[in-house]
């Protein structure tokens, strides 16, 4: 087969003797053999050209069966805008859950949340209900070993099964009061709490006594994780997040559908078991450590304190919180 050059190189060999040639009849085409850099700045130019002749013929610059996203990630590629990756995109809005009751709570649900599911072979018994759901609904899983599980959870206590879901986002504060029932409510306010644990536990609480809503900051990193959902044992499912807007505006919107904040402290405050809590309460829990910003606490409508012994100083926020919870639910009986 004989080879041949492409037509934007010169013939191969040594350049005839005698005054470089001008116009197209020259086989170089000028006074000098184009650089590998002009080569690749012509290419890029009519790389270009063609594709936007390309986008112009096709949907206005989309392919049919071309995603929304590609289009976004390389928009502004050549103009030095930093476009989202459209992977680190989809990893924001999923959560990697682990443990078996945080992920029948999913399945009971929001079964569509489910994008990928792992498994030890010994939890295929108990999850068949969702393998059967995968299978109708073309979501991948994988029987994997234990190994592999302790990495995909970075934990070992995963219990066998590890899922990849979609993160639920936070409701507005104006959009739960919308949607609340009237009667008795009860819901926290986390001010300052980051441990994943304690929040799980937290989580857990406030399923099993029925709270309304965990309200979360404006400014709060606190987010559910895997632990937090494990340690919630399905309560993450269960109870709502609210994201918060500015904490006086936050605080007169509580206030005007008709709730009392309650700020908890370990010491100074009325008797939780003593005091007459309104029906419509919103306990306010601060960090362990730093407690509540006082400014906030100063602006709550009650001091509460949970009594004991004093042989330790109190009692973490986890714990506390299913104590003024139960305290609460009393009240209500």
């Amino acid at each position: 087969m004989t080879h041949r050059d492409p037509p934007s190189r010169p013939p191969r060999g040594p350049r005839p003797p005698g005054p470089p040639s001008r116009g197209a009849a020259s086989p170089w085409g000028g006074t000098h053999v184009r650089s590998r850099k002009e080569r690749f700045e012509d290419n890029t130019t009519r790389f270009r050209r063609d594709r936007a002749e390309h986008d112009a013929q096709t949907h206005g610059g989309r392919h049919r069966d071309a995603p929304a996203h590609d289009t976004r990630a390389h928009e502004g590629e050549h103009d030095g805008e930093h476009a989202a990756h459209p992977a680190r995109e989809r990893r924001s809005a999923e959560l990697r859950l682990y443990g078996l009751n945080a992920i029948h709570a999913v399945f009971s649900r929001r079964p569509q949340a489910i994008r990928k599911l792992y498994l030890a072979e010994s939890r295929i018994p108990a999850l068949q209900p969702l393998l059967k759901w995968c299978v109708a609904n073309r979501v991948g899983y994988r029987v994997v070993d234990e190994t592999d599980l302790h990495k995909l959870a970075a934990s070992s206590h995963h219990e066998g099964v590890v899922a990849d879901v979609l993160r639920e986002e936070p409701a507005a504060l104006s959009t739960w009061l919308r949607d609340l029932p009237s009667g008795p409510q009860c819901a926290i306010w986390l001010d300052g709490v980051g441990n994943p644990h304690n929040f799980g536990a937290i989580l857990r609480s406030a399923a099993h006594f029925g709270v309304s809503a965990i309200l979360l900051p404006k400014h709060s990193n606190l987010a559910l994780s895997g632990a937090a959902a494990r340690v919630a044992e399905g309560g993450a499912e269960a109870v709502p997040l609210v994201r918060l807007g500015r904490e006086d505006n936050a605080i007169a919107q509580l206030r005007s559908a008709g709730f009392t904040l309650a700020a908890t402290v370990v010491n100074g405050g009325t008797d939780v078991f003593a005091a007459p809590l309104p029906e419509r309460t919103i306990y306010v829990l601060g960090a362990e450590g730093e407690g509540m910003d006082r400014e906030l606490a100063a602006a709550c409508d009650l001091r509460l304190s949970i009594p004991g012994t004093g042989l330790v100083e109190s009692l973490n926020v986890a714990s506390a919180a299913a104590v003024l919870l139960a305290a609460w639910k009393a009240k209500r009986a």
